[in-house]
């Protein structure tokens, strides 16, 4: 069994930060469960563009407001506590928080936790 606190990750490799967001890993590649576990962080007027190719992406909004919009329609969906949304087709999007947001992120296959976005905006394929 993996048991582990938000406060406990906070300072270590499992804490990753970028322009506007921060993420802690609760549960990555390493850990042998297939998917990992991260509550993200974005600073108020935030907005990020984004497209994972290699992965599936579900998000739950648990506190702030903002928006996600679909790329290739523009159709945008608000986000507030208690809305998921997924990635389900490697959609690229805008994430935008109006205000502080927290997400709680699952990633499928696990990120090993230290990956950074590249140009797309999206992580590489992993190399295992």
């Amino acid at each position: 069994m993996i048991v582990r606190t938000l406060a406990e990750l906070s300072g270590t490799d499992r804490d990753v930060r970028g322009g506007g967001w921060r993420s802690r890993r609760f549960l990555r590649r390493d850990d042998g469960v297939n998917f990992s576990l991260h509550l993200t962080e974005l600073a108020a007027n935030t907005e990020l563009e984004l497209e994972y190719a290699n992965h599936f992406e579900a998000n739950y909004c648990i506190s702030g407001e903002g928006e996600v919009v679909e790329v290739k329609t523009g159709r945008t969906h608000q986000l507030s506590p208690g809305v998921m949304y997924t990635l389900d087709d490697h959609d690229r999007h805008i994430l935008r928080a109006r205000t502080p947001m927290t997400l709680m992120c699952v990633f499928w296959p696990a990120l090993s936790g230290s990956e950074r976005h590249d140009s797309s905006g999206g992580y590489a394929a992993s190399a295992d």
